[in-house]
């Protein structure tokens, strides 16, 4: 095998691909990325036998051929080559030789025999989303994914396909995040379980293959529609057991996650009794600042809506207590209920909006929070035992 390449397209596909990389000990050859090269493209390929994904771009072949490399020492060499185009070509079999204009490496690899097997999905449903509003959803849902493996169907996103719109939901028991993208261009209705982890590397591709004047929106903002037809497109294939991802030149695929993902609706309060729209940078320090004493026990802070506006106080602890009056506009009757802190920060650290709406039934139901103007998005978070003085 032998080919050339501009440095930067070689290393762009080797950041990419090795975020599938894991940390498995019990087959080495994971640790490898697989150069393949045929006609006039390079494809990169890595996997932790759970998510896999794969990449190609553009390069000037002399000879055809494949190899695996450990996925550190390449992106090693090509992190700090400042040469605009690089060699790159096999020796002795599993050598793998880079040189360029001031710079050369020989990399021991392995042969690609020894690799695993991608092959694409057997494709069952298919659909296409714009990356935009599909980057807005991921950013509010994954993160309520629960992080252990306890409960694998907490650990995923549920996402159910039904006439034509996508709903996105992810928890862990204590918070919940749902959101609804319209136009999801399927047809029929699935649900199945995602992985958080496949999804949270989806979002980590999409970033790094948008245009750059895409990257000036943050992510949780409302998505704007676009003039013509310039934006980028996912597509999103399904089988009884996988997903698989198509960006662009890349691909993602994923087991899914087996069982059955609770009964979410049940817990979405029936009424509302107040509602408090909020400055979410006001809030937001508030509870920052708060969390230094609302740690000391069990995270938590009482909510308490007022005319006078939003009352925020932590107990007495051995550190002390903290109390915050902030402004805000309210419909409905005054209420009160207590909050984990570490929930609220990791929720409104997300959100660029100016304002959040709070909706409040009683201590006993959960909160519920939305975006000014976001009707298909809800957060919810459980209440704490009230902390009585």
């Amino acid at each position: 095998m032998k080919f050339s390449c501009r440095t930067q397209d070689l290393l762009s596909g080797l950041q990419l691909v090795s975020r599938a990389i894991g940390s498995d000990q019990v087959l080495p050859i994971l640790q490898n990325i697989l150069l393949h090269t045929e006609g006039k493209r390079c494809t990169l390929s890595a996997t932790n036998l759970e998510v896999s994904i794969v990449t190609s771009f553009e390069v000037s072949i002399e000879n055809e051929g494949s190899i695996t490399i450990p996925a550190k020492a390449i992106l090693n060499f090509m992190q700090y080559n400042q040469d605009e185009e690089v060699v790159v070509e096999t020796s002795e079999g599993t050598q793998l030789k880079l040189h360029s204009k001031r710079a050369r490496a020989v990399i021991s690899g392995e042969a690609a025999s020894g690799f695993p097997t991608i092959t694409s999905i057997q494709k069952e449903t298919t659909f296409s989303l714009q990356t935009t509003p599909l980057l807005h959803a991921l950013n509010l849902v994954t993160f309520a994914c629960a992080k252990t493996s306890s409960r694998p169907v907490i650990s995923g996103v549920f996402v159910r396909l039904e006439k034509g719109k996508l709903i996105l939901v992810g928890t862990d028991s204590y918070r919940l995040s749902e959101y609804r993208i319209d136009g999801g261009g399927g047809s029929g209705e699935v649900s199945c379980i995602i992985p958080a982890r496949f999804l949270e590397e989806l979002k980590s591709v999409i970033l790094l293959q948008k245009s750059p004047k895409e990257d000036g929106q943050s992510t949780d903002e409302k998505p704007k529609k676009k003039q013509g037809s310039g934006e980028d497109q996912v597509e999103i294939s399904l089988s009884s057991q996988q997903i698989e991802v198509h960006l662009g030149p890349t691909r993602l695929m994923s087991r899914l996650i087996d069982g059955k993902f609770p009964d979410y609706v049940q817990v979405l309060p029936k009424e509302k009794h107040t509602t408090a729209t909020i400055g979410v940078k006001e809030l937001l320090s508030a509870v920052k600042r708060m969390h230094y004493f609302a740690k000391e026990l069990n995270n938590n802070i009482t909510f308490e809506v007022t005319k006078a506006g939003l009352r925020l106080q932590t107990k007495q602890t051995q550190l002390g207590r903290d109390e915050s009056l902030i402004p805000i506009d309210v419909v409905g009757i005054e209420n009160k209920i207590a909050i984990s802190s570490t929930y609220l920060i990791d929720f409104l650290s997300r959100l660029s909006s100016e304002k959040v709406s709070i909706e409040l039934s009683d201590k006993m139901h959960p909160a519920v929070f939305r975006l000014d103007g976001q009707e298909n998005f809800l957060h919810l978070i459980m209440p704490l035992r009230m902390s009585e003085e």
